[in-house]
Formats: C-alpha cells, sequence, structure tokens
C-alpha cells in the first residue's frame, strides 16, 4: 500500500518560484561594476520578485538562441547577479549549467569545454581575455558567446562565433515564463574537479540531488539559512556551486551578498559592512586574507557574525585569531565536488558562549558529523571496514543522494573511484568516532612514510600555523636514504616578524615526537595555489623531492 500523498518532482526552478512569491524581503546585494567589468563602489539591492522576472526573460532568451533539453550551457564568470540568473534560467528548462573555473590552466579550460560539448558560453567581460586566448582550440565547437554585458566589447572572437549581449538577449522578453515539469533526476549542474592529476573530471548533479543538498545544508545542523540572513558566498560559483548556498539562500529566503571578482581584504569587508552580512564561506586562503586586513587596518567585523571554513583544512590559529579578536566563530566544513559539496559540517555547540578559547578551538578541529542522507566509513588497504573508535585510521569512503554514481563520460577515471560495493572514495585519510564525528588526517597521497610510520602533513602545518610569525606552512615529503622520506616544512612568515628553523622546530617539538619533527624548514615568500584556492603539494613534492640529497641532510 502507497501513502496518499502528491507527487511532485523536487526542480530548481521551484526554489526561485517560491522566493518569489513569498520572500519579498530577500534577494541580491551585488558590487556593482561598470560595462568593462570595473567596480564602481556601489552596491545593488535586486529582491526576488526581479530576479525571477529577469530569469523568466532569460530562459525566453536561451530558448530562442535554440537551446535544448540536456544542452550543455557554459559559464565563465564570478559571484553576481547575471551569474545567478543563469544558474535558474538554463537548468530551468531542463539544460546543464556547466560552471568553468577561469583560473585553471589555459589547455585544462580547452579540454573541458571540448569535453562537455558546451553549445554557448556566457563571459564576464573581465575572463574575455581566457576565450581570446584558446579561440583557436575550441573552434568548431560551442555555437556563441554570450558576453555578460549591456553591449558587446570589441573582441576578436566575433571573427569566429556568434557574440551577443546579455542585456540584448533579455530587451523584449516575456515576464513571465511557464517552467516544465519533468524528472527531477534530469542533469542540472556540472562541475569539473581542478584536475591536480590528470585532466579535469566532470561530476553531473541532477535536480533531485541539488535540491536534497540544498535543505541539508539549510538545516540548523549546518549553515542554518533563515529570512533576514545575509549570506557571503565568497566561495565562487564556479566551486561546487558556491557550496550550494545559491541554492539554499533562494529556498530559505535569505538574501545573498554577491561580491564579483573583487576578494581582496578591504573589498570583503566593505561588502560585509555595507550589505550586512551575517554569514560568510570560503576557503582559508580568503579568510586569512581578510584577517590580515582587518589587522592592518584596526577595523571589526559585526557582533555575532558567522562563517565557514573548507575546501583545505582549517588551521586552528585561524579560528583562534577570528573569535579572540572579532568574536567571529568559523565552523569547519568538508566535501568534494564530488559530494555537491558538502559531506560533513562541525556547526557551533549551543554553550558556545561558555566555553573557553582553547574548548573553541579544540572543538572545532574535526571537520564534523555527516547531515543526514550522507553515510561514511573508513576501510584498511584491502577494503576492510574499520572501528569507528576515533583514533583507528582509514581511506574515507561516502555514499548519498547527493553523492556521484561516476564521472561525466569517463570510465577511465571512474575504474578506481568506487568501492566494490559502490561507496565512493574519497582519497582522504580519516577517523571516526561513535558518535559520528569525523577528522581528516590527511589526504592519502600527501602522508609522509618516514621508516614505515605515517606522518600527518596536515598536523605538522596546523602546528606551525599555530606560531604568531607563521601565516601559512606546507608539508610535504622529501626523498632520504635510511628512512625513504622525511618531512620538510614550506612556511610563510607573517609581515614583520622574525624567527628562525630553530625557534620553529623548538615550537613544534612542544607537540610532536622528535622523529616527527621536519628535518629542514624552509622559509618562502609565498605557496603555489590551485584553481580553488588550495596549497599545490604536488607541486611543491617536485620541487622538494630532492632538497636533503641536495643539501647533504639525506642520511
Amino acid at each position: 500500500m502507497q501513502g496518499l500523498m502528491q507527487d511532485h518532482p523536487l526542480l530548481i526552478s521551484s526554489l526561485l518560484t517560491h522566493a518569489a512569491r513569498n520572500c519579498h524581503d530577500g534577494g541580491i546585494v551585488t558590487a556593482e561594476r561598470s560595462g568593462d567589468g570595473t567596480a564602481t563602489g556601489r552596491a545593488l539591492t535586486v529582491p526576488y520578485p526581479e530576479l525571477a522576472t529577469r530569469t523568466a526573460r532569460l530562459a525566453h532568451a536561451l530558448t530562442r538562441l535554440g537551446v535544448e533539453t540536456g544542452d550543455r550551457i557554459a559559464t565563465l564568470a564570478w559571484n553576481d547577479q547575471r551569474h545567478y540568473e543563469l544558474y535558474f534560467a538554463i537548468s530551468g528548462i531542463g539544460a546543464v549549467c556547466h560552471t568553468i573555473n577561469p583560473r585553471l590552466f589555459p589547455d585544462q579550460i580547452t579540454y573541458i569545454i571540448r569535453h562537455a560539448e558546451d553549445r554557448w558560453i556566457f563571459v564576464d567581460p573581465s575572463l574575455l581575455p581566457i576565450l581570446e586566448g584558446i579561440a583557436d582550440k575550441i573552434r568548431g565547437g560551442p555555437t556563441g558567446i554570450v558576453v555578460m554585458a549591456p553591449k558587446i566589447p570589441d573582441t576578436p572572437l566575433a571573427q569566429d562565433l556568434d557574440v551577443r549581449a546579455y542585456e540584448d538577449l533579455l530587451t523584449g522578453q516575456p515576464e513571465t515564463f511557464d517552467w516544465p515539469v519533468f524528472d527531477e533526476k534530469t542533469a542540472a549542474g556540472l562541475c569539473y574537479t581542478s584536475g591536480t592529476t590528470g585532466n579535469p573530471k566532470g561530476v553531473l548533479y541532477s535536480h533531485r540531488s541539488t535540491i536534497l543538498h540544498a535543505w541539508s545544508i539549510a538545516l540548523p545542523g549546518a549553515i542554518s539559512m533563515r529570512p533576514g540572513e545575509v549570506i557571503l558566498p565568497i566561495v565562487p560559483m564556479f566551486h561546487v556551486n558556491a557550496w550550494g548556498s545559491i541554492y539554499a539562500a533562494t529556498m530559505t529566503g535569505a538574501t545573498l551578498a554577491m561580491p564579483g571578482p573583487r576578494l581582496d581584504g578591504q573589498g570583503l569587508y566593505d561588502l560585509i559592512d555595507a550589505a550586512g552580512v551575517t554569514y560568510v564561506a570560503g576557503v582559508p586562503t580568503v579568510w586569512l586574507g581578510l584577517l590580515n586586513y582587518l589587522r592592518q587596518s584596526g577595523r571589526k567585523l559585526p557582533k555575532g557574525l558567522r562563517g565557514v571554513c573548507g575546501g583545505s583544512a582549517l588551521p586552528p590559529a585561524l579560528v583562534e585569531a577570528f573569535w579572540v579578536e572579532h568574536g567571529c566563530r568559523i565552523d569547519h566544513g568538508w566535501g568534494m565536488t564530488e559530494m555537491s559539496p558538502v559531506g560533513a559540517y562541525n556547526t557551533a555547540p549551543a554553550n558556545l558562549d561558555a566555553l573557553t578559547t582553547e574548548q573553541i578551538v579544540d572543538g572545532n578541529r574535526k571537520q564534523g558529523r555527516p547531515p543526514f542522507g550522507i553515510e561514511l566509513k573508513i576501510v584498511d588497504e584491502a577494503g576492510n571496514d574499520l572501528p569507528r573508535d576515533g583514533a583507528t585510521q582509514g581511506e574515507l569512503c561516502v555514499r548519498g543522494p547527493w553523492v556521484t554514481a561516476g564521472y561525466y563520460n569517463d570510465d577511465k577515471a571512474n575504474k578506481d573511484a568506487f568501492t566494490q560495493d559502490g561507496w565512493f572514495r574519497t582519497g582522504d585519510v580519516a577517523t571516526l568516532n561513535e558518535n559520528g564525528d569525523m577528522e581528516i588526517v590527511d589526504r592519502v597521497k600527501d602522508l609522509i612514510k618516514s621508516g614505515g610510520e605515517w606522518i600527518s602533513s596536515i598536523e605538522l602545518e596546523n602546528l606551525a600555523m599555530a606560531h604568531p610569525a607563521i601565516s601559512q606552512a606546507a608539508a610535504v615529503p622529501a626523498r632520504h636514504k635510511t628512512w625513504d622520506e622525511r618531512p620538510i616544512l614550506i612556511a610563510i612568515k607573517e609581515a614583520g616578524a622574525e624567527i628562525s628553523d630553530t625557534d620553529l622546530k623548538t615550537h613544534l617539538g612542544k607537540t610532536l615526537s622528535k622523529w616527527m619533527l621536519p628535518d629542514a624548514i624552509v622559509f618562502v615568500e609565498d605557496l603555489p595555489l590551485t584553481a580553488t584556492g588550495k596549497v599545490m603539494k604536488r607541486t611543491l613534492r617536485e620541487t622538494y623531492a630532492d632538497y636533503l640529497e641536495q643539501h647533504g641532510l639525506a642520511g
């Protein structure tokens, strides 16, 4: 016997329809830019009803361009209003919104466009040079390009492709659209991994998975979104759909503050102040840039501001700095492109104000618990399940309704991505306890094996960054004749700080056993970053692989 309940598919278009009808006090606050993409210093507020009207006009325009169900429509853009409209118009008509990371290498962007077989590309005017640089390589692929601006700038792309202006497309289009109803498992979005090893891999999200993920992260166990909140997704909309925050904010009627291309500390603070931001989402490097600006300028964040840090491990020193200096709690989150992306969230406890700083920092060390819908387990090298005792380490595997079932059109990548019983292998080494708390120990490929014993690069990095003279650090292995591998620590000093390698090693020795200490500490001006703001460990491993041998320290 089945229940007597109505059956309506979960479709992305319904989010904006709901917000436009019921959440007139929410919408988008976006940093205004001139036609050439430069910031004007002003902010614009657009409510959900107006966003729905413009999105309807865009949907009509896409239809008249010949876009059909399943067509991949690419975006090469920042976090702003037009990009938001594309999110809902493209998927709303049954096409696939393919967000491209402009920070990838040109060859990777070329590969992605060709692999996805994008039909149209919507591009921010400031990012046109990227397409102009690969025009010869994508010729014969996309039908045309739409520049996200009021008018078409002078571009050589017009010689090879049909180039339009975004606002021209909307002119004269009807202000309502009869959104089609189709299977909720229809593809809605396409994101590619950053391709740190081999070509980027595509993850194809459905309407159902996107809605369920948005519901999950909007709950009190995660972001806890509600009307009146102002959400600042510093994480780009091309990075796993801004971690799902665009959909969750629309679902709950919260307001989105869109930073555009300006992600420096001052630009972010100005938007936080002007828009009344209550919640911020970003990677560690962005949080660090904001903290440095606040310290240099003497400005303070508004009381009660919350935030989440993901993308890579959240340094405890960063948690302490924002809590002590600004009363701002940064939650720790974890996920992957393959997971839409949220797989665990370490939300603030109800008695937060009663805790000491040490308790707050220690409690936020773990990545958190999985939300309902996500299952986690750890396995050994043979694939056997390991105990949830908080100490045993194993490869983290996941499954759930917003976890990928396979990479898009990539049988080679799918071959080793799953266990025999269908769990996705994350490549992370983690522990799980009986309460479901998960802590990432390291990436499988980033663990340092010294004489048969494992050393966590994350632990080394976090302890180094706990020293007030260190702003960033990365630990990688170097070859050693006796121990096979030994750790090297590459660190960036805080501006004006003085510290020697001996001083830093003494600091690390207060917590770590002697055999876990780095054999060399190298101070640098900067660290190589991936397109999503993570430290490029692969580059550092290659650069410093022979460092100990070259300096007579390899035994």
